[in-house]
C-alpha cells in the first residue's frame, strides 16, 4: 500500500515542529524547569508556536497572495506587520507570564532574533515549494505534449496504412480474383487490431507479430507468386507475451519494403527476420530495390511510414534503440534493435 506524499510531508512537518516545540524538554533537568540559560522551557514552547503561526501564515498565504509585482509593496507591508506581531507578542509574554527573565542583550536576541530566522525560513520554504510545483507542472505538460504528439503520430499510420492496402484490394478485385474475400477477412483482423488492441500505451508483442504476419499474408495475397517473400520469427515462446511494445511500430518498415521493393523488379524478393538477442529485438527487413537507371515513381506520401515510426522511436524509446538503414548492390535494409521491456 503507497503512503499519499501528502501524509509524508504532514508527518515531516509534525516531527519537525515537535522537535522545535519540545526542544527545551529534550536537553534540559526538570529540576531547573527545562530551561536553557536563563529562558524557561515554556518560554520556548510558547514563543515555538509563535514561530509556527508566523512560518505558516507566510508561506501559505503571504506569500504566495502578495508576492508579485503589481502588489509586492502590499507584501513588504504585511510582512512587517506579521514579524512585528510575533515582537509584541514575545514582549507580552515577557513581561506578563515570565517576568523573571532577565532583560539583557543576550537574553534579548535569543527572545526576538528567532522571529526574523523564522521569516526568512518561510520564504525559502515557499520559493522550494513553487520550484517542485513548477517542475511538477511542466513535466506534465511534457507527458500531455508526448501523449498528444503521440495520438497524432498513431492517427497518420491507420488512414496511411490503410489507403495503401485498400490499393491493395482493388489490384485483387480487377482480377475477380478468388482470394478477395480471404483478404478482406484478413483486413478486418487487422481492422480489429488498429481500433480496439492500439488504445493502450503499451501492447503485448504476441499480438504486434500477430498483425505483422497478417500483413504480410495481405500482401501475399495481392501478388500470389509475383514476390519472393520469406519470413522468419525466432523468439523463445515465453518472449513474446512477457514483453510489450509501442502498437505498429514494426509495420512500417515491411509496408515501405512491399511498396517500393516490387517496382520494375522481375524478381521482387523480401525477406523479414524477427529475432531476440540479449534481451533486444531485432528487427531485420531486406528487399530488392530497382537499379538507379531506372526511373521509378515515388509519391510525395512514400516518407511518411518511416518518417513516422522514426519520431515514435525517439519520442518513446529515446537511447533504448538502435535504427540503421542500408543500401547496397541492389538492396535496400532496415534494421531495428530494440531493448524489450
Amino acid at each position: 500500500m503507497r503512503v499519499s506524499s501528502s501524509y509524508i510531508v504532514f508527518f515531516f512537518h509534525a516531527i519537525v515542529w515537535g522537535g522545535i516545540l519540545f526542544f527545551p524538554f529534550f536537553i534540559a533537568d526538570p529540576e531547573t524547569e527545562y530551561a536553557i540559560g536563563a529562558i524557561p522551557g515554556a518560554f520556548f514552547t510558547l514563543a515555538g508556536l509563535i514561530h509556527l503561526t508566523l512560518f505558516y501564515v507566510n508561506a501559505y498565504y503571504l506569500f504566495p497572495k502578495f508576492f508579485n509585482r503589481r502588489i509586492w509593496w502590499l507584501y513588504v507591508l504585511l510582512s512587517v506587520i506579521l514579524v512585528g506581531a510575533s515582537l509584541a507578542l514575545k514582549t507580552v509574554m515577557l513581561h506578563g507570564l515570565f517576568p523573571e527573565i532577565p532583560t539583557t542583550a543576550a537574553t534579548n536576541r535569543i527572545v526576538f532574533a528567532p522571529s526574523f530566522g523564522f521569516y526568512v525560513a518561510s520564504i525559502v520554504y515557499r520559493k522550494i515549494l513553487n520550484n517542485i510545483h513548477r517542475e511538477r507542472q511542466q513535466k506534465e505538460e511534457r507527458a500531455e505534449r508526448l501523449a498528444t504528439e503521440l495520438k497524432f503520430l498513431r492517427s497518420q499510420i491507420n488512414p496511411h496504412f490503410l489507403f495503401n492496402t485498400l490499393t491493395n484490394l482493388v489490384s485483387l478485385a480487377r482480377k475477380k480474383s478468388e482470394l478477395l474475400e480471404p483478404a478482406l477477412i484478413q483486413l478486418s483482423d487487422l481492422m480489429r487490431y488498429m481500433l480496439y488492441d492500439t488504445q493502450g500505451r503499451r501492447v503485448p508483442l504476441s499480438k504486434e507479430i500477430t498483425y505483422l504476419r497478417n500483413y504480410i499474408g495481405l500482401q501475399q495475397l495481392r501478388f500470389e507468386e509475383n514476390i519472393d517473400v520469406s519470413t522468419a520469427i525466432e523468439l523463445p515462446p515465453d518472449t513474446e507475451p512477457q514483453y510489450l511494445i509501442e502498437p505498429m511500430l514494426l509495420i512500417p518498415f515491411v509496408e515501405n519494403a512491399f511498396k517500393h521493393g516490387t517496382s520494375h523488379l522481375e524478381h521482387p524478393e523480401i525477406i523479414v527476420r524477427l529475432s531476440e538477442q540479449q534481451g533486444q529485438l531485432v528487427f531485420n527487413v531486406r528487399n530488392r530495390i530497382a537499379p538507379p537507371s531506372v526511373e521509378t515513381s515515388k509519391d510525395r506520401d512514400s516518407g511518411i511510414g518511416l518518417a513516422n515510426v522514426k519520431k515514435r522511436l525517439d519520442l518513446l524509446y529515446r537511447d533504448a534503440y538502435r535504427l540503421d538503414i542500408d543500401e547496397r548492390d541492389g538492396w535496400y535494409e532496415v534494421t531495428l534493435k530494440l531493448i524489450l521491456s
